[in-house]
């Protein structure tokens, strides 16, 4: 997808976990512990049949509206877009390209990017699509500038033509630690877009824009 070009930064880990918390207590003058736990109750299994199974997946399987929107989207896109290191900081302007289209029978979008980004030479990958289980779009974002694989997943809010996508990824100038980053892309109309990066300022750790791109049909 053309916009994926901004999704560099993020990455979305989707988890269904169980927590319990146990605590010990000694009680002052003796040795007895006590311990306190509260787990979470699983809901019994509901067995499914085979006919039910198969209706479910192939619902799972078969493109809708969402998709087919998605795959408006296709095509050869023009990006000019404009970088903030910092909040405050000198923009710095680059341009590039985006090449997309359907696969896998229209489940998915393949993107493949290429430009300049910040004087050098840039290029990346994104699949997207949309999840007809969660209710949500999902992507993944490779490209040369880094080594990890990132991901994020959002909404699309049909009145305002906006996909808004949040996720998280490992903060390279905190190791060991994870920051948050959004991407809110805007349909202006069916030959322009326009996409904007939300990420921690590198100095003070509060959210900006630090990046804004442009983007038109070029065919």
């Amino acid at each position: 997808m053309k916009h994926k070009i901004l999704s560099l930064f993020a990455a979305v880990v989707i988890l269904f976990s169980c927590n319990s918390e146990t605590k010990d207590t000694k009680t002052e003058g003796g040795d007895t512990n006590t311990t306190a736990s509260s787990d979470k109750k699983e809901e019994p299994w509901v067995s499914v049949d085979s006919a039910t199974m198969m209706k479910n997946m192939m619902e799972y399987g078969t493109p809708g509206p969402m998709h087919e929107m998605l795959a408006s989207w296709s095509g050869t896109w023009n990006g000019e877009s404009t970088i903030w290191e910092y909040e405050g900081a000198t923009p710095q302007k680059s341009t590039g390209t985006a090449v997309s289209n359907m696969i896998m029978g229209g489940k998915y979008q393949s993107s493949t990017h290429s430009g300049n980004m910040m004087g050098m030479p840039f290029e990346g990958m994104s699949i997207m699509g949309y999840d007809n289980a969660a209710k949500q779009f999902t992507s993944t974002w490779v490209d040369n500038w880094s080594t990890g694989i990132m991901a994020m997943a959002g909404q699309w809010d049909a009145a305002s033509k906006t996909l808004t996508m949040t996720g998280k990824m490992p903060d390279i100038n905190r190791p060991g630690k994870e920051c948050s980053y959004k991407e809110v892309f805007k349909v202006i109309d069916d030959n322009n877009q326009v996409m904007e990066m939300y990420g921690p300022d590198p100095k003070t750790g509060k959210e900006f824009k630090m990046m804004e791109m442009k983007m038109t049909r070029k065919k």
